[in-house]
């Protein structure tokens, strides 16, 4: 789409509002949102923003940043308001001179996607994210019970988010997502919507947008959804298993080859060696909350150990059956906490490392890792991730092809947040203590 066409489609549908989209580097979603009078300005870049308000941006001194949309991304929200309709479109920051703003995460992926159009290859990415529903008090305030007591692929009586979760799939359908399956998950309250694979920054694009509109949605059937990683002792806890593929400029899956082994090409295992050599370290960004690793411990069919299969989901990566178009490869320690631009850019930053370095995977561990013994896994050299979201920085901060796809505004600001997060964390006194050392000591 151009600057015309959204301009058409805004009067034609009745739009009255435009909100203008951005996500900070916490991957928090933040928006202007601006009248009729103003699409026009809008749509040339000129809507302009205090940039020092946002988290990890920039400083006071210099703070007013422009956002410039990107059209491609028009959308208008499927309900009504009493104002009229609403419509969005996610923009990238740029400075007030007309340059790239380096703490934009979306600018971030595309400087990586670029790199890897250099290469030949588009990465697709396809995401599974998990949230949960809970209900709300009389302020409408999130409390810790959930709505129900359904498990994996339970039906009604059971899952009472049956109707939130129907009413989510038609809000994005209406908006041009193409969902695949939608169904109730292992835990209480837990539920996943998958929607179809597309280029990474159309997809990390969807995941913003999927977000919101759950959270819009749940708020609507008087719950509140949430993507926090563990929000629950003893239950497992939300993933956001991202499904992975490079395409050549002809369109075809470079992943798959008939005669290779495992039918998988050289760039296919070069790619997943990339991801396993740097998975300790990224992910401090695709799991970045100090909850982030309670879900990574062993007992809830959590990756936590760095290997990767094709017969099973202990590993860290999972190589799916399907081969052909299909073949990919599944990357399952993600959270959907995670801000998705930085996110991709890491995981493919990490893929293409391993191909320009022509690492090899090595052989898939079929057996299942969980119940292997700790002398087993030091055999067969599988590692673990790390248990703490500090442990996690120390290993991103020693990562120099992270750092530079990150670029380093975003690298020393995403580690300044998430120091301050940790200490935070570990100087609280928590209830488990208070249980676990007032009497005995």
């Amino acid at each position: 789409m151009d600057k015309k066409e959204v301009l058409e489609r805004c009067q034609a549908e009745g739009v009255r509002f435009l909100r203008l989209t951005f996500t900070d580097i916490d991957g928090i979603i933040k928006n202007v949102e601006i009248p009729e009078s103003q699409f026009e300005k809008a749509l040339d870049g000129q809507i302009m923003f205090d940039g020092s308000s946002i988290e990890g941006f920039t400083r006071i001194e210099e703070s007013d940043m422009l956002l410039k949309p990107d059209p491609d991304t028009f959308a208008v929200y499927p309900w009504d308001t009493p104002h009229g309709k609403v419509g969005r479109l996610v923009c990238d920051v740029y400075n007030t001179d007309d340059t790239p703003f380096a703490g934009c995460p979306r600018l971030t992926l595309k400087r990586t996607v670029a790199k890897a159009r250099e290469l030949g290859f588009t990465m697709m990415a396809g995401p599974e994210a998990e949230f949960f529903l809970f209900r709300v008090d009389a302020d409408g305030r999130p409390n810790h019970r959930t709505h129900d007591a359904g498990g994996y692929f339970d039906l009604t009586p059971v899952d009472l988010g049956e109707d939130a979760r129907r009413d989510i799939v038609e809000a994005l359908e209406a908006m041009g997502f193409e969902v695949e399956a939608a169904h109730h998950e292992v835990a209480p309250g837990q539920h996943e919507i998958d929607f179809k694979y597309a280029d990474a920054l159309t997809t990390a694009d969807r995941i913003v947008t999927f977000k919101f509109v759950v959270k819009k949605v749940a708020r609507d059937h008087g719950l509140h959804a949430t993507f926090m990683p563990k929000p629950m002792f003893g239950q497992a806890g939300s993933g956001m298993h991202t499904h992975q593929s490079l395409f050549d400029r002809q369109g075809r899956n470079v992943f798959f080859d008939p005669q290779g082994p495992w039918q998988l090409s050289a760039v296919a295992r070069a790619y997943i060696a990339g991801i396993l050599e740097h998975a300790r370290a990224f992910v401090a960004v695709t799991n970045p909350l100090v909850n982030s690793y309670k879900r990574l411990v062993p007992g809830y069919e959590a990756p936590i150990n760095v290997a990767w299969s094709e017969k099973n989901r202990s590993p860290l990566v999972r190589v799916p059956a399907r081969r052909g178009v299909g073949t990919r490869c599944e990357v399952r320690v993600p959270d959907p906490s995670c801000n998705p631009y930085l996110a991709f850019t890491v995981m493919l930053a990490a893929g293409l490392d391993g191909i320009k370095r022509g690492l090899e995977c090595g052989e898939p561990v079929n057996r299942n890792i969980f119940e292997m013994s700790e002398r087993e896994k030091r055999r067969l050299k599988i590692k673990q991730l790390p248990a703490s979201l500090a442990e996690a920085l120390d290993n991103l901060e020693r990562d120099p092809v992270l750092e530079e796809a990150l670029g380093s505004h975003i690298f020393s600001n995403f580690i300044r947040n998430k120091r301050e997060e940790w200490h935070r964390y570990i100087s609280m006194v928590h209830a488990w203590e208070h249980e676990q050392y007032m009497l005995a000591y």
